[in-house]
């Protein structure tokens, strides 16, 4: 039994061929999460990287970019590149593809107006008026608002395509799907620490919903569309209460 349990844990073990790619998967899952948790926040940038790296000089809005732009890369284009590179798979297994389109917008026409009522609800909570919009320049005029919605979704695109895809997608054959639902779900709230209580508790229903739209519909446009509706709610309901009040 000693020596059993002893070769189990051999790290060649690891890379047999039916561990090998649910190895990887975990692995550059959670590094590019440690990664951008650490070094892609707005305090990282604010502390580290404004002084050199930025474009004109509001700080702010150069941090919410910093943001969005470090979760496409790392979150995004990392796991792409393995998927390329290493599985030599095509993307399209991964969920970038337009799948089963009529049930997606389908879902997305379900879905969204319960995104905004989450939006408009959290938009009145301290906890969240305390650290969004990201981008406090959203709520300058209206283009600044349209700006923020377009360069939002890249943080999305790179969220969904991490672990509604890479994890999930490439975790299915070697897990089921079921649990490969239930260990992207557990990722992607473990880097919510620190949000408001609702957002993480919110965020464990969330990843269940688009975890199972990801699969059914054989894509990522749901999860993305929805998702980001549901983060651009949220900003617009502040930025007009903020506007209202401060006409008050």
């Amino acid at each position: 039994m000693t020596q059993l349990f002893e070769r189990s844990l051999e790290l060649r073990q690891l890379l047999v061929p039916k561990h090998r790619k649910p190895t990887v998967v975990v692995l550059v899952a959670t590094f590019v999460s440690v990664t951008w948790k650490y070094y892609g926040s707005a305090t990282f940038y604010l502390e580290t990287l404004s002084p050199s790296v930025g474009i004109g000089g509001d700080a702010q809005l150069n941090a919410a970019l910093y943001v969005f732009f470090s979760a496409f890369v790392l979150l995004g284009l990392v796991p792409l590149i393995v998927i390329r590179l290493v599985f030599r798979e095509p993307l399209s297994a991964y969920g970038l593809q337009w799948g089963d389109a009529r049930f997606s917008m389908k879902a997305v026409a379900v879905i969204a107006p319960l995104m905004i009522l989450l939006g408009y609800v959290s938009a009145s909570k301290p906890d969240f008026l305390a650290q969004y919009p990201v981008n406090p320049a959203a709520g300058q005029s209206a283009v600044d608002f349209l700006q923020h919605a377009l360069f939002y979704l890249f943080f999305y695109l790179g969220w969904e395509f991490c672990f509604r895809g890479f994890v999930q997608f490439g975790l299915r054959d070697s897990l089921g799907d079921w649990n490969a639902i239930l260990v992207q779900t557990a990722l992607s709230c473990v880097l919510h620490i620190g949000k408001p209580a609702g957002e993480i508790y919110g965020a464990i229903f969330g990843a269940l919903l688009w975890g199972i739209l990801a699969f059914r519909s054989r894509s990522l446009m749901s999860p993305v569309l929805t998702h980001w509706l549901l983060g651009l709610s949220l900003d617009f309901f502040i930025v007009i209460s903020s506007s209202v009040n401060a006409l008050r």
